[in-house]
């Protein structure tokens, strides 16, 4: 029986953790929603984030850039191979119709010598000296020995001259075969190159999209966050919507004396070169013109200490502490005329 009633008050404690984990969740976000120091907090680290994306967005653009010369190079140059193959091509056609002309012309001078053999296999063997009888006078006998000789020379020449054009014909038909080949592959290593170009270039495109995408994305959220610390601030009024001494801060002291500085806010840190806690009235100074530990007055923010320094305070130039960026930005610089109590 006890065992029995124990598991309802353990589903019962259980549910009450769950009541009470939802609503601190509830209560701490009311709370960060009311808040405007802390909305203005977060709007500046939207904005810090952004301009990192901006840093990151300008380098992803010079390698966009640089991708698409260097893409533009290489279509180029495709192009050019392209003109230089088609080129060959041509030449190749060139060749192999002079070739097949040659082919033609061999072929129908080895017709012509067959026909010419194949007659005078018909009529028989040519004897000289029937020709010589046969010659009404010793010119024409000459004349028809010499015609037969002439014929024979022409046909062989002729027949000479077609074989060794074919043969030249393959020759360059080979060397032009064997340069569109060495072309072809040249053709394909830029073809892989201009498609490994397009998918980089392609791949970095997506990439500055995305960068944009998300520094618009937090450029509305920053614009919500400013219109909720604006709505906050104007129902609960608070240091962080205009810089002032925190309570307890009352005047200058009538001991101290008086110096013109230039006042220059800041904000963040986690501690302070002397070694003193980091909060409202933490002063950074040079140290050659106000020791640690000097103590001021600063017309409209309040008591400060030296407790800080810094390599760019030199001379009589002074940073105050805000709790905020945005505390810091509203102030900005001034040269007022603080009081010193050496």
């Amino acid at each position: 029986m006890d065992a029995g009633f124990r598991r309802p008050r353990i589903r019962l404690a259980a549910l009450g953790a769950l009541v009470l984990a939802a609503s601190f969740a509830t209560t701490t976000a009311a709370a960060r929603a009311d808040d405007p120091a802390t909305l203005r907090s977060e709007a500046e680290q939207l904005r810090a984030e952004n301009d990192s994306l901006a840093t990151r967005s300008q380098t992803a653009l010079l390698e966009l850039y640089a991708l698409e010369r260097r893409l533009a190079g290489a279509e180029a140059r495709l192009a050019t191979l392209g003109a230089r193959r088609e080129a060959l091509e041509r030449e190749e056609a060139s060749a192999e119709r002079r070739l097949e002309l040659a082919r033609t012309s061999v072929a129908s001078a080895e017709r012509q010598l067959g026909l010419r053999l194949r007659e005078l296999y018909i009529r028989g063997e040519v004897d000289p000296l029937a020709v010589l009888l046969g010659a009404e006078s010793l010119d024409e006998a000459l004349s028809a020995f010499d015609g037969l000789t002439r014929l024979a020379d022409q046909d062989g020449n002729i027949l000479r001259q077609l074989r060794a054009a074919r043969a030249a014909l393959r020759s360059s038909l080979e060397a032009v075969g064997e340069r569109r080949a060495s072309l072809d592959r040249v053709l394909e290593q830029a073809e892989q190159e201009q498609a490994a170009l397009e998918a980089a270039r392609s791949e970095r495109a997506a990439y500055v999209a995305g960068l944009a995408s998300r520094q618009a994305l937090n450029a509305r959220q920053i614009a919500r966050l400013a219109d909720q610390a604006a709505a906050a601030s104007a129902q609960t009024p608070s240091p962080s919507t205009t810089p002032g001494p925190p309570p307890g801060s009352t005047g200058p002291k009538p001991s101290g004396s008086r110096m013109v500085v230039d006042v220059v806010a800041y904000c963040g840190g986690v501690g302070t070169a002397s070694g003193l806690p980091l909060g409202w009235g933490t002063v950074a100074v040079d140290t050659r013109v106000f020791p640690f530990g000097t103590k001021m007055y600063i017309p409209g923010y309040g008591n400060g200490v030296a407790a800080d320094t810094g390599t760019a305070i030199i001379g009589r130039i002074i940073d105050i502490w805000f709790p905020t960026c945005a505390q810091a930005r509203a102030w900005g610089r001034k040269t007022l005329a603080i009081t010193v109590y050496w």
